[in-house]
Parts: C-alpha cells; sequence; structure tokens
C-alpha cells in the first residue's frame, strides 16, 4: 500500500519501529474481538509488526507530525467487497482520529480498489464502533445473535456475543453524507 495522508494523519505500511506502538495499543486490548491478538510482550510485537509489514491487508495509523502509531486499520478483499475494521489505542480516543483514518481508508478502496461495498462487523455493546459505523454512512445489515466467541467463562464455557453488521456500498459512498 502506499501511504495515504489526511489532515493529521498517515496510513501506511507497518515498519519495524511500530512494535512500541502496536504493544501499547495489543498489550491489553479494549474491543473484545482483538483478545485473541494480545501481545505478551515487546518481542510478540516486533514479531506481529514483521508480519503486518508484508500484509496488504494491515494498515499502520501513525500521527503526522510524529509518526506515533495509534492504531491500525484492516481491509481484507473478497472480489469487489472488502471487509474493514479498526483498532485505536485508548489514550487517542475521541478525537476523530477513528473517523479521519476510516473515512480515507473508505475513499481509498472505493476510488483506487474499485470496491462495490464494505463491510464491518460490531459486537452489540461497542457503542464507539457502532457511531464511527453510522458517522461513515454504513447502514445496519443485521444482528446475529451469539455469533462468535472471544473468551471463556469461569467454567471454560465459551461466552457467546452478538455482533452487528453494517455496510456501504459504492453509490451510497458517493450520494452520502461525506460525498
Amino acid at each position: 500500500m502506499y501511504a495515504i495522508a489526511t489532515e493529521r494523519l498517515v496510513l501506511r505500511n507497518f515498519q519495524t519501529s511500530d512494535a512500541a506502538g502496536l504493544f501499547a495499543c495489543l498489550h491489553t486490548p479494549s474491543a473484545s474481538c482483538f483478545f485473541d491478538l494480545a501481545l505478551p510482550d515487546m518481542a510478540a510485537a516486533r514479531a506481529e509488526v514483521a508480519k503486518r509489514s508484508t500484509d496488504e491487508a494491515s494498515i499502520a495509523v501513525a500521527l503526522k507530525d510524529s509518526d506515533l502509531l495509534i492504531g491500525d486499520l484492516f481491509a481484507h478483499r473478497e472480489d469487489d467487497t472488502f471487509s474493514v475494521g479498526w483498532n485505536f489505542h485508548p489514550d487517542h480516543a475521541g478525537k476523530g482520529y477513528a473517523f479521519e483514518a476510516a473515512r480515507a481508508l473508505f475513499q481509498h478502496l472505493f476510488d483506487q480498489m474499485q470496491a462495490r461495498r464494505l463491510y464491518a462487523y460490531v459486537e452489540d455493546h461497542n457503542r464507539p464502533s457502532q457511531r464511527l459505523c453510522e458517522k461513515l454512512g454504513m447502514r445496519k445489515e443485521g444482528l446475529f445473535m451469539e455469533f462468535v466467541s472471544f473468551g471463556t467463562d469461569a467454567n471454560g464455557q465459551p461466552m457467546f456475543e452478538n455482533t452487528m453488521q453494517y455496510a456501504i456500498l459504492k453509490r451510497e459512498w458517493q450520494q452520502g453524507p461525506l460525498a
């Protein structure tokens, strides 16, 4: 991926120097869907950055003025459709970074990658991600009851979560409030 610059951010491939930032984001993930990506130490963070640096679906989000990694995006291609998502360090929440980064990614996917449709899965208790989807013009397509488990209870039984699916078509993006 070539770098995409926004007003305050740069979306780019992961670099070796991103290990500390990725560790900060994933040492203790706040969203349950990222629990399985938890990084126990810096060695694991360095290995994960190395893996992500060669994965076109993994996108680092860094502050433009300092190149500090504050989060990441993903865009997994499925023909003309992309599964998208985001994870940002809580210290950078509430500043509009996730919206700024996701909006730039969506524009790139529709314009350069010829996407027809983007979709995102969001747990029903993750209100910040639901609001972000809605702000991006995505519509709620459905609710999957007990769709996935990211952990187990005290007895080792899976704890299933309800998951919403949001999506947006290219024509909706072009006609929407962000157009």
